[in-house]
C-alpha cells in the first residue's frame, strides 16, 4: 500500500482534495462521497470470502449473462439491460460516442457533460434559486438545439431534488417525435420515500425513448465493486450501447455479488429506510444553523447555501477538514450562479451527522449574526 507521510493536516487536505477515491486509507470522516453505509450486510462479505478462490482464478461471465443477473434483481428481461463497470462506463459510451448533441440541466453530475466533446453538449440552467426543472422549457430547448440525447438526474446531484414522475413522462412525450432519447439517471432513487412508485422502470413499454441509468454503487454501498446498468425497452438503443462495452467489463466479485443480491432484498429495503431517517434528522439540524439555506433532500445527501456572512464553500471545506478532519463537497466546480456559496453534505450515521453539524457551527463565522 502506498504510504503518505503528511507533515501537516493542510498537506493532507491538499492531497485528498485532488483525489477521486481511496479515502478509507487516509483516516478522516467522509461526508463527500455518496453511498449507503448500512448495506451490504456482513453475510455478503462472508459469501464473497468463501468464493474467493473461484472468483480470482476464473474468468467472469460475459454481458448477456450479467444482464440476466441484473434482470433477476430488478425483474426485467435481460435484453433490455446493459451492464457497465459502474454507470461511468455507460455514460462515457452514451455521451462520448453515441450522442451527436446532448443536453443536460445544470447543476448536475458533471460526468455527462465532461464525457462529451465540447461542441456536442448543451447545458440547460435549472430555475434559480429553486433549482427545479421546468420540463416545458427543457423540452423546447432540446428540440431547438436538435438534441438526440437529453439527460435528467433524479434525485439530482448536487441538489438532492427529485423531478416528479409525471414531469418526466410529459418530457418523454414531448421529445418522442424529435428522435431524442431521454436518459433518466435514477442512481439515488432508492432513497426517496416511495421508490417503487417513483421509478420509471415499469413505464418503459409505453415510452421507448426512455432509458434508465443506474449506478448500483450509491444505493448498495459497493463503490469498490463497480456495477452500473442501463435499462430500456428500445432494443436498438440498448444494442448500440452494448456494442461499446468490452466482453469482460465486470469482474468476478461483481458477478458473485449480483448472484447473491436477491437473497438480501429485505435487508436492502431496511438499509434504505435507515438512510432516510438519518438524512431527515440531519436536514432538521442543518436548518437550525442561522442563515443557512437548506434544500429539502430526496437523496442521501443535502444541498446547502452558506450564510451570506460565512466564508466561501471552498474555504469552509478546507477549514472543516483541517480543524475537524471532516470532508464535505463544495460546489465551486458546478455550473450554477454563486457556485462558491454552495456545499453538498453526504449523510452518515446519526452520531457522525451530529458531530458534523457541531463542527460546521464551529467553523462558520457566526460573529456577524444579529441576536434578537
Amino acid at each position: 500500500m502506498m504510504q503518505h507521510n503528511y507533515k501537516t493536516q493542510t498537506e493532507k487536505y491538499e492531497f485528498i482534495s485532488g483525489q477521486h477515491g481511496g479515502y478509507y486509507r487516509h483516516d478522516f470522516i467522509d461526508h463527500a462521497y455518496l453511498y449507503n453505509l448500512y448495506f451490504p450486510p456482513e453475510a455478503v462479505f462472508t459469501s464473497l470470502k468463501d468464493q474467493i478462490h473461484d472468483i480470482v482464478l476464473n474468468y467472469p461471465i460475459a454481458q448477456d449473462a450479467l444482464a440476466g443477473l441484473i434482470g433477476d434483481v430488478i425483474h426485467q428481461p435481460a435484453e433490455r439491460i446493459v451492464v457497465g463497470n459502474g454507470a461511468a462506463e455507460l455514460i462515457k459510451i452514451i455521451s462520448g460516442h453515441i450522442s451527436n448533441k446532448l443536453i443536460v440541466p445544470v447543476p448536475s453530475f458533471n460526468e455527462y457533460a465532461n464525457a462529451a466533446p465540447a461542441d456536442r453538449v448543451v447545458e440547460f440552467p435549472l430555475e434559480f434559486p429553486s433549482f427545479q426543472l421546468d420540463v416545458d422549457k427543457f423540452a423546447a430547448e432540446a428540440i431547438r438545439v436538435k438534441a438526440d440525447v437529453a439527460v435528467v438526474v433524479t434525485p439530482n446531484n448536487p441538489t438532492s431534488l427529485l423531478v416528479p414522475k409525471s414531469d418526466l413522462i410529459s418530457l418523454a412525450q414531448k421529445l418522442a417525435n424529435h428522435d431524442c432519447m431521454l436518459i433518466i439517471d435514477e442512481s439515488f432513487l432508492d432513497f426517496v420515500h416511495d421508490p417503487e412508485q417513483t421509478t420509471l422502470e415499469n413505464e418503459l413499454e409505453r415510452y421507448p425513448n426512455i432509458a434508465i441509468l443506474k449506478s448500483m454503487s450509491k444505493a448498495y454501498g459497493i463503490c469498490g465493486i463497480r456495477i452500473g446498468y442501463m435499462l430500456t425497452a428500445n432494443l436498438a438503443f440498448a444494442e448500440s450501447v452494448r456494442e461499446g462495452v468490452h466482453i469482460w467489463n465486470i469482474n468476478g466479485f461483481a458477478e458473485e455479488f449480483l448472484r447473491i443480491l436477491p437473497d438480501y432484498r429485505q435487508e436492502f429495503v431496511e438499509s434504505c429506510k435507515q438512510v432516510r431517517i438519518d438524512r431527515d434528522n440531519l436536514y432538521k439540524k442543518l436548518c437550525a444553523i442561522p442563515g443557512m439555506t437548506v434544500y429539502k433532500p430526496d437523496a442521501n445527501f443535502i444541498f446547502c447555501r452558506l450564510p451570506d456572512h460565512a466564508q466561501s464553500g471552498p474555504e469552509l471545506t478546507r477549514r472543516l477538514f483541517i480543524e475537524h478532519n471532516m470532508y464535505i463537497k463544495h460546489c465551486q466546480d458546478k455550473t450554477l450562479p454563486d457556485s462558491s456559496r454552495y456545499v453538498r453534505i453526504a449523510s452518515r450515521t446519526e452520531a457522525e451527522n451530529c458531530k458534523l453539524v457541531e463542527a460546521l457551527v464551529d467553523v462558520i463565522d457566526l460573529n456577524n449574526v444579529e441576536v434578537a
